[in-house]
This record gives C-alpha cells, sequence and structure tokens, in this order.
C-alpha cells in the first residue's frame, strides 16, 4: 500500500486549499482515509476519515471548514480546506487503514499566513 499527499503550500488567512492522497496497491473500495494534522510542537490531530461507500467523519471542531472526498476512479481522496485560519498550519498526513495496517504518507505542508 502506498500514499501520497500533494497540493500543500502557503495561503493567507481565509483562503482555501484542496489537498490530494493518491492511493495505490489496495483496492480502493476497500480503502479507510484519515487526514490528520500535526502543527509545530503538537501532537498529530484527526481532521476527517472517508470510509468505503462514501460515509465521512470529522471531528467536530473541523466540521463547517473541511470536507473529505473520493474519487474511486483516480483512487484519490481529497481534503477540501476552506476559510483557513493560522493556527490551521501544520504537516498534513494521509493515512490507508483498511488493509488491516496503517499506511502514511510522507505529509505536505500546509502554512496559513499573511
Amino acid at each position: 500500500v502506498q500514499v501520497v499527499e500533494s497540493g500543500g503550500g502557503l495561503v493567507q488567512p481565509g483562503g482555501s486549499l484542496r489537498l490530494s492522497c493518491v492511493v495505490s496497491g489496495f483496492p480502493f473500495s476497500e480503502a479507510i482515509i484519515t487526514w490528520n494534522r500535526q502543527a509545530p510542537g503538537k501532537a498529530r490531530e484527526w481532521v476527517a476519515t472517508s470510509w468505503p461507500g462514501g460515509a465521512t467523519m470529522y471531528p467536530s471542531s473541523m466540521k463547517g471548514r473541511f470536507t473529505i472526498s473520493r474519487d474511486n476512479a483516480n483512487t484519490t481522496v481529497y481534503l477540501q480546506m476552506n476559510s483557513l485560519k493560522p493556527e490551521d498550519t501544520g504537516v498534513y498526513y494521509c493515512a490507508e487503514a483498511g488493509s488491516g495496517s496503517t499506511t502514511w504518507g510522507q505529509g505536505t505542508q500546509v502554512t496559513v499566513s499573511s
């Protein structure tokens, strides 16, 4: 199993970014994908989950601004982030957990700053 994130960058407060996570080596229809983030000096934090079949789950703190979605044709899971705040800064990681073990990507940096 391999997961590769992309789409991070520098964005101003109030802006938007869409992150991508490409999954390979495992049937995408069975993939359980989570997005997580880690801010400097803080523990890794759960952001969103996409279940097989399309169901999604978020912690209450992420609801409303972040949206996770999956594109089965391209074996890709997206994280749409709107109304970004400086505290959203961090490295965003994608992970696949449906295979029986968890596979993490290398992460993509998101910086929200004016």
